[in-house]
């Protein structure tokens, strides 16, 4: 099965579209802020979800695909979207064995519906997920020896290629391209598409510092050694991975409101708040574009 065979049923909008967003809060300090909306390349396979899974999909050659996510992975709902839309068998190892005994939430109810199996496993066994023992024994247990594996996040070298695109398609346009990352793999694409011709800012949204090395991994093993100008700002997690608090809550209603556009919380606010706040501290030189890259959408 070649690449375009098996994506023919998904239709992304390519390039994603780039708008202008008037904020007083940049144009005060000389900044121009422009919104890269991949949350509208795809209405299930949203923003780099799409960019990531893509590739991964296409290696697949129709065989079943198995990853990882927690109880609230938007990357599980992805795959399992893309399993529903290509006829592809999807399973799901979501973390938390306890969980296996609970009604499911909305986010694991849609991978359910769209036909994922899940797969409830211990934290200690996620932890461990990529030790090759440990991921032989999850693939039996799975009745998935033959599945191509994504690993969590979708990050990995074929995704990281996938993400390359979005560089090339945001190159010229601003001065710096910033994103929220989880697992690594969309900074690591968008430096290296970018090229040099930005600089790119990263925003994690999980605390503990250790993206960095991640990053620097995935270009290795995509491209051979480092690409691009890149660099992350530590401080706008908020508390770690999924916590909202009543602060950046308020801050993503206001721009929702002041912009027209859907803020998704646990990524895309915590990156918009960022950027307001180093516009503020002088991070950006007057006469400097930013390219903000919205990377998904409130669910549901």
């Amino acid at each position: 099965m070649t690449s375009s065979d098996a994506l023919a049923g998904l239709r992304p909008r390519l390039p994603s579209p780039l708008e202008e967003a008037v904020d007083a809060r940049f144009e005060r300090h000389g900044v121009r802020l422009l919104l890269k909306r991949d949350d509208l390349v795809h209405p299930e396979l949203v923003g780099n979800k799409w960019r990531k899974l893509a590739p991964n999909l296409a290696a697949a050659g129709g065989r079943t695909v198995l990853t990882f996510g927690g109880a609230y992975s938007g990357h599980l709902r992805a795959t399992a979207a893309a399993g529903r839309l290509l006829g592809l068998r999807t399973v799901g190892v979501v973390r938390g064995e306890e969980l296996a005994d609970r009604p499911l939430n909305p986010s694991l109810a849609r991978c359910a519906a769209d036909g994922m199996r899940l797969r409830f496993v211990t934290r200690s066994v996620y932890r461990r997920k990529t030790d090759p023992d440990t991921l032989a024994a999850v693939l039996r247990a799975a009745d998935a020896e033959d599945a191509h594996v994504v690993p969590e996040g979708g990050s990995n070298a074929a995704a990281v290629r996938g993400c390359v695109e979005l560089g090339r398609e945001l190159a010229g346009a601003a001065d710096v391209a910033a994103v929220a990352c989880g697992t690594g793999g969309t900074l690591a694409g968008l430096a290296a598409g970018l090229a040099g011709s930005a600089r790119t800012l990263g925003i994690p949204v999980l605390r503990g510092g250790f993206l960095t090395g991640e990053i620097r991994t995935l270009q290795t093993e995509a491209f051979g050694g480092p690409r691009g100008a890149w660099s992350l700002d530590e401080r706008f997690h908020h508390g770690g991975y999924a916590r909202v608090p009543a602060d950046l809550e308020a801050f993503a209603a206001d721009f929702e409101q002041r912009h027209g556009v859907p803020v998704e919380r646990i990524y895309v606010a915590k990156l918009l708040r960022a950027l307001v706040t180093l516009a503020g501290e002088g991070a950006f030189p007057r006469g400097s574009t930013v390219a903000a890259v919205i990377t998904g959408r409130p669910f549901p």
